[in-house]
């Protein structure tokens, strides 16, 4: 029985040239290791495809769930699908490439901390995560815009054919908890999102008034009702092991050039998440 690790890494950015030289030089380290991508790869379709080719040529498994940037619809993109329909031609390109999706069965990784349920999720976020003086999702983008800190997904990230991005939300979490809830209650879980599904994550941020595009507040209970041993996500460019309720929470981002070179990393490569 393969016995490979499980391995995690998210925004990637491939856009840029030195992010792109950083996921050429992602290697496995045995034969079996599966990769968890969580979300933010690119922003242009074909950065996308081609990073998905290149990650699923070396590792067992390739597990994506995707980032607020994999879903934007940039001017100068030959691809111009926008919302859901942008989302299902990225689930299309990975299941010609062998990459498992939030939309396909979640697999079992079996390993010696094994067996788990690795489920890719599909989320975004309901402008929840507020300000403390915020009390609805207008007084919160107001605030925002006033502070001049707004998510490019404003005008870049269509929620067609839902009304709003926090319905597109509210429809997915609906339908991803349902998924969940169905699967087999004798095995804990690995649950990969790109954004975090508590929102104490987010109190580090620079800037507070960011944090309402960075989750829900309905997935608060997530990684205790799904038994998961580990959550996986991204988005916030923080590198870090955090635990909530006894779960570890691992940030995987690599981030912006500037931001990696801060961190002086010898090298950035996968995280560990279950060993072999």
């Amino acid at each position: 029985m393969p016995r490979g690790n499980l391995l995690a890494i998210s925004d990637l950015h491939v856009a840029h040239p030195e992010n792109r030289l950083v996921l050429e030089g992602l290697r496995p380290r045995t034969d079996d290791d599966w990769l968890l991508l969580a979300g933010d790869v690119g922003e242009l379709a074909g950065d996308v495809q081609w990073a998905l080719e290149t990650l699923a040529r070396r590792f067992a498994r390739i597990v994506w769930a995707p980032g607020n940037h994999d879903l934007w619809t940039p001017p100068d993109d030959p691809v111009q699908l926008r919302g859901e329909a942008r989302y299902r031609y990225l689930v299309s390109v990975c299941r010609q490439l062998g990459v498992t999706t939030p939309e396909d069965p979640y697999p079992v990784w079996h390993g010696p901390q094994g067996p788990v349920v690795v489920a890719p999720l599909f989320l975004l976020y309901d402008y929840t995560f507020r300000t403390g003086t915020a009390r609805t999702k207008e007084e919160a983008l107001a605030q925002a815009y006033d502070a001049g800190i707004v998510c490019t997904d404003e005008y870049l990230l269509h929620p067609a054919p839902y009304p709003t991005r926090d319905a597109w939300c509210r429809a997915r979490v609906t339908e991803t908890e349902r998924r969940l809830a169905a699967c087999d209650p004798e095995l804990p879980t690995v649950l990969v999102n790109h954004f975090p599904l508590v929102r104490e994550p987010t109190r580090i941020l620079r800037h507070p008034e960011f944090a309402q595009w960075c989750g829900t507040a309905r997935t608060a209970d997530w990684h205790l009702r799904f038994r998961a041993t580990t959550v996986v996500y991204g988005h916030l460019h923080i590198p870090r092991t955090t635990w909530y309720d006894g779960v570890r929470f691992e940030e995987v981002s690599v981030g912006y050039p500037r931001e990696w070179r801060l961190r002086q990393h010898p090298r950035i490569e996968p995280k560990v998440i279950l060993s072999n």
